[in-house]
């Protein structure tokens, strides 16, 4: 799938504070770790995982079913505060096309999205069950989150 970029001080908040104050080798693998609960938390499908932190990255390493799969926990992990490049390197059992993505703008709705991408608003149903389960609701969504976009 190869890398992602995404916003750093934007996303979910899963790192402790106290953390940050931890020398590198102590903290990388409490981020890791950290990002792999979240993972699980979602309930989103691998069937091998491994998490890596250096810095503001993550290499993602394993082995997931989906195309999908793979998208979505590589955003699941992206779109979270303190993350700014997430380096897929899951492999899929079963290829298909990527998804496009898209990083959301102020001002942005799932209908304007939908309206923009697929030429019709009343299609951004497709756009919130593709990014659930890290998406709880239409409506919430933030600037700088990066979305899956699939195609029709």
């Amino acid at each position: 799938m190869g890398l992602l970029s995404f916003f750093k001080g934007v996303g979910e908040k899963i790192f402790k504070k106290e953390d940050a104050a931890l020398p590198v080798a102590e903290a990388e693998p409490l981020r890791a770790s950290a990002l792999l609960a979240h993972v699980k938390a979602l309930g989103l499908s691998y069937n091998s995982l491994s998490v890596k932190t250096s810095a503001d990255s993550v290499i993602l390493e394993g082995e997931v079913t989906t195309q999908a799969d793979a998208e979505k926990i590589a955003l699941a992990v992206g779109n979270v505060e303190g993350v700014e490049l997430v380096d897929s390197r899951l492999k899929v059992a079963t290829p298909a096309s990527p998804a496009r993505y898209h990083t959301v703008k102020s001002g942005d709705s799932l209908s304007k999205i939908a309206l923009e991408v697929y030429g019709d608003l009343q299609k951004y149903p497709v756009i919130f069950e593709a990014n659930k389960p890290m998406l709880t609701h239409p409506d919430k969504i933030y600037p700088g989150q990066v979305l899956r976009i699939p195609a029709l």
